[in-house]
C-alpha cells in the first residue's frame, strides 16, 4: 500500500470568493487520493502586495492526509484551479477566484526551485499562520521548531490582519462518517456548496416550485449534503476502507459467510434508489478480514451511480483482489425503485444478482453450499 502523509492545504479567494471557497473545499473532499479530516473557520484578510481598493481575500486551512508525492499533489491541485477557472498572469498579486497551495507535508523540507515546503509564507504572512492554528494548532514547523499556534503568537499584527468571518460556517467534512453521525441538516449561517446548491434551486424551478417558499428555502443545501453522502464511495478508496484489518487465517480453511447485510444504492439510469440485502463468502487461503470491513466494501461500491450486475461483480473483485482466498460468492437481491415507483410499477419485484470466483465457480458442491446457506 501507498504511504500515507498528513497534509495541510492554505485556500484563499478574492474574486466570487463566497461561493469558490466552499466549492474548492467540495472538490477537495471528493478527490479520491485526498483526504480532507479538518476544516477551519474562515478568515478575511487584505490583498498582498495589491492596491488599496483590491478586494478583500477569504482565507481557509484544511488538514488531512494523502498518498500523493508532493510534486503529485501540487499538480492536482493546480489543476484544481484551472477547473475552477483559475487565469494566472505574470503579476502574482492579481486578485483570483483560488489559490490551492501546500502547507506542509508531513515534516518534509525541500526546495523545489520555484516552490518549497513548509510553504515559506507559513513563518511571515498571517493570512497563512492563522487558518493553519485553528485547523492545526499543535503542527510543528519542521525548520523552526515552533507550533502552528506558536508561529501565531510570535505575529502580534495577525489578529489586526486577519480577522475570523463569524456570519460564515463551513460543513465539516464527512466522508468518513456513517450515516447516524452525519448532519444532514441546515445549520443556521451554514456555507456547504453554493455552485452545488444553485444546481438544486435551478432543478426546483424547472419542476415548477418555488425555491424560495418557507418548506423549500434550504432544500438545496440538505439536498447537496445528501448526494455527496449517497456517492461518497467516489470519495474513498479500498486501502481507507480495509485500513490493515486483514489477519492470518490461523488454520481457518472452512467458508466464512456474511449475510443480510443491507445495502443502498442509487441507479446510473434514473438516480432512483435501489436497496437490499447482500451475501458474501469466501473461502481462506492464508488471510481472513475484519467482519465489517465487508459490509464497508459493500459500502464502497453502493455510493456510488450503480448497477447492481456491476455492483455484485466489483464486491467479488475486491474480496478476491485483497485476500486472494481459494474462492469468492457474492449474492445481491435488491428492489429497484425505477421499476416500483414508475415504468411497469411492480412494487413486488426483486433482482438478484451473483458472482463467483474461484472455487466457488469451479466446484459446483461449494457453491452450492454457499446458495443454501444464504437462503437458510
Amino acid at each position: 500500500m501507498a504511504e500515507i502523509t498528513p497534509i495541510a492545504i492554505s485556500i484563499g479567494s478574492n474574486i466570487d470568493r463566497e461561493r469558490c471557497v466552499p466549492h474548492a473545499i467540495r472538490l477537495l473532499r471528493r478527490h479520491q487520493r485526498i483526504n480532507i479530516d479538518v476544516v477551519s473557520r474562515v478568515f478575511r484578510s487584505q490583498a498582498v502586495g495589491g492596491t488599496d481598493d483590491a478586494p478583500e481575500f477569504h482565507n481557509v486551512a484544511v488538514a488531512g492526509t494523502t498518498d500523493l508525492t508532493p510534486e503529485e499533489l501540487r499538480a492536482e491541485l493546480r489543476q484544481l484551479e484551472e477547473t475552477m477557472g483559475r487565469e494566472r498572469s505574470d503579476d502574482k498579486n492579481a486578485p483570483r477566484k483560488i489559490d490551492l497551495d501546500i502547507a506542509y507535508y508531513g515534516d518534509l523540507e525541500k526546495d523545489f526551485g520555484d516552490w518549497a515546503l513548509p510553504d515559506p509564507d507559513i513563518a511571515t504572512e498571517p493570512h497563512v499562520v492563522v487558518p493553519l492554528a485553528d485547523v492545526a494548532p499543535d503542527w510543528v514547523h519542521p525548520e523552526s521548531g515552533m507550533t502552528s499556534y506558536e508561529l501565531l503568537v510570535n505575529m502580534p499584527e495577525s489578529r489586526e490582519r486577519v480577522e475570523p468571518i463569524m456570519a460564515i460556517q463551513l460543513a465539516t467534512p464527512h466522508h468518513h462518517r456513517h450515516a447516524s453521525e452525519f448532519d444532514f441538516e441546515a445549520r443556521e449561517n451554514e456555507v456547504y456548496d453554493p455552485h452545488f446548491e444553485s444546481l438544486v434551486q435551478g432543478m426546483l424551478v424547472e419542476v415548477g416550485e418555488d425555491p424560495e417558499r418557507e418548506g423549500l428555502a434550504r432544500t438545496p443545501l440538505r439536498v447537496a449534503k445528501a448526494m455527496d453522502f449517497l456517492t461518497s464511495g467516489y470519495t474513498r478508496n479500498l486501502e481507507e476502507v480495509v485500513n490493515d484489518a486483514i489477519f492470518d487465517a490461523e488454520g481457518a480453511d472452512e467458508m466464512v459467510l456474511v449475510k443480510d447485510i443491507e445495502f443502498y444504492s442509487l441507479c446510473e439510469h434514473h438516480m432512483l434508489p435501489f436497496y437490499g440485502r447482500a451475501a458474501v463468502a469466501y473461502l481462506p487461503n492464508k488471510n481472513i478480514i475484519g467482519l465489517s470491513k465487508i459490509a464497508r466494501i459493500i459500502d464502497l461500491y453502493g455510493r456510488r451511480l450503480q448497477v447492481q450486475e456491476r455492483m455484485t461483480n466489483q464486491i467479488a473483485d475486491t474480496v478476491t483482489e485483497i485476500l486472494e482466498p481459494h474462492g469468492v460468492g457474492v449474492v445481491l437481491e435488491g428492489k429497484h425503485f425505477c421499476m416500483m415507483m414508475r415504468g411497469v410499477q411492480k412494487q413486488d419485484s426483486s433482482m438478484i444478482t451473483s458472482s463467483m470466483r474461484g472455487t466457488f465457480k469451479s466446484d459446483a458442491r461449494t457453491r452450492q453450499e454457499f446458495l443454501d446457506l444464504v437462503r437458510s
